[in-house]
């Protein structure tokens, strides 16, 4: 299971904040808007993006359906190069592995290439109680880090901050980490990027064990790929001795051949690039190139459970480009941290629930966290129908019924505080069964439509908060269509 925020509530309470925030919200303004605008650009360039991203789906859904053999074979390859491969069925497990594995380098401290899997798992508090000090390099992470603050987004996890703000925590943060920030920095880009790149150098240049993730794995090769814009992960791949790579399951993809779809789509969905500046691909381990020990951590933690739902399954296509955090107008206004997950967003209000369950308060109103306006799925490279899953959720959060946790099948009872959500569609299904009481109602609502309230009493109150009751019309479709039509067929319709 995935670890959820100590006290983190519900996403509307946890978000209740953070969309009367004027600045925070400028920021995800400024920045989703440019990244969503340059990637509109950078896909358009490409006159068959439709048929990739369709060829992005069948390849991941094929290496779903056929995910057993696929890790077999990738297991072999990779212990066939001179690497060892370690599978984890949850996060303690995943962490207890790494920890004993820095252990026994004899070292105290890791470098960290930017992984979501590891963020998932909580590693670094993992490494921290077992006294080993983890260094994010990412830049962005390095932000959070320094900040003692929480990813806000899978692409730029400090989006939430703004220039100023960054300069302050270098300032303040840096000296207790390592190399101080350069007296009288400012808040130039240039400037904050030479203040990181001096301070992560000496780390670079010391430390003999790293920890990575890597956005693909390939079965057929044992190679594993890191896409990345900075060059950090880089240092972190080929100057350490040992190399520890926490990987979820699903990363993996059948032949050396497929990443040709990824490389073009992935890049232009994330950064708006067309093709990553830096792609690091390794297999296993070579004489005088590299980590002389390298070991590959496969981490399940929900993702089987995930699996066995014929319809929550396709949230694992997810090649974490974050384009649908970039045009869902939900995240734009309340941010990461009010999902209480390391996956903000879209894709987080399905793949939350599906990995951690809905047994938590947040994790039971991620699904409602969408306004189901489609633009999610409109965007993803791999075709995820994004509202399906959300819909799908909700009725598993409001009716309850039958899943799969820890590779057995059991019932689920709803959750709390749909009680009246369940008698509405209870009414609204005898009542849509029963034509002559639909028809009934719909003239006694239209005649009765001058005493419509201005709020809904009780549990609609919420929802007229912030939205005018639609007024009733004048008359019903069925009476509309009779007097147009100058007869009574509409009647029985």
């Amino acid at each position: 299971m995935t670890a959820i925020p100590l006290g983190m509530p519900a996403f509307p309470t946890a978000a209740r904040d953070a969309v009367h925030d004027e600045v925070l919200r400028a920021n995800l303004r400024h920045a989703t808007h440019t990244i969503r605008d340059k990637r509109a650009r950078a896909v358009g360039e490409l006159a068959d993006w439709d048929r990739l991203r369709a060829a992005g789906k069948a390849v991941k859904d094929h290496t779903l359906r056929h995910l057993d053999r696929y890790l077999v074979q990738l297991e072999d390859a990779v212990t066939a190069s001179g690497g060892t491969v370690h599978w984890a069925a949850d996060a303690d497990e995943a962490n207890r592995i790494v920890t004993a594995l820095v252990l026994a380098t004899g070292e105290r401290e890791v470098l960290k290439v930017k992984s979501m899997a590891t963020q998932e798992i909580g590693l670094n508090e993992a490494l921290e109680a077992a006294g080993i000090a983890a260094y994010e390099t990412d830049l962005a992470e390095l932000i959070v880090q320094l900040g003692h603050d929480r990813p806000s987004h899978i692409l730029v996890p400090a989006i939430h901050r703004n220039r100023a703000e960054i300069r302050d925590i270098f300032r303040a943060e840096m000296g207790s980490w390592g190399r101080p920030a350069p007296d009288g920095l400012g808040d130039d880009p240039r400037e904050l990027a030479e203040a990181a790149r001096l301070h992560l150098r000496e780390k670079f240049l010391r430390a003999k064990v790293a920890v990575s993730g890597a956005n693909f794995m390939v079965a057929e090769t044992g190679t594993m790929v890191v896409f990345e814009s900075e060059g950090n992960g880089r240092m972190c791949l080929t100057l350490p001795e040992t190399l520890i790579s926490v990987v979820g399951i699903e990363k993996v993809v059948p032949t050396f051949r497929d990443l040709e779809i990824f490389l073009q789509t992935l890049p232009r969905s994330s950064t708006a690039e067309r093709m990553n500046p830096y792609t690091t691909m390794w297999t296993g381990t070579t004489d005088g190139d590299g980590p002389t020990a390298f070991h590959l951590v496969l981490l399940d933690n929900g993702r089987t459970d995930t699996l066995a739902d014929a319809v929550g399954r396709q949230a694992l296509r997810c090649i974490r480009c974050s384009a649908c955090l970039n045009v869902c107008p939900v995240y734009e206004r309340a941010g990461g941290h009010a999902y209480g997950s390391v996956y903000p967003g879209p894709i987080g209000a399905v793949l939350s629930p599906q990995l951690r369950g809905t047994g938590s308060e947040i994790d039971a109103s991620l699904p409602y966290a969408s306004t189901l306006c489609g633009a999610c799925y409109e965007v993803c490279p791999v075709a995820i129908d994004i509202p399906e899953v959300l819909v799908h959720l909700r009725e598993r959060v409001a009716q309850g019924g039958p899943v799969t946790r820890e590779g057995i099948r059991v019932r689920i009872r709803p959750a709390r505080g749909h009680t009246a959500e369940r008698a509405a569609m209870r009414a609204a299904r005898l009542l849509l069964d029963r034509p002559g009481a639909l028809r009934a109602g719909e003239r006694l609502l239209s005649r009765a439509r001058r005493l419509r309230p201005r709020r809904l009493p009780g549990p609609g109150r919420a929802w007229t908060d912030s939205r005018d009751l639609p007024s009733p019309p004048a008359e019903s479709f069925r009476d509309w269509w009779a007097r147009e039509r100058g007869d009574r067929e509409g009647e029985n319709r």
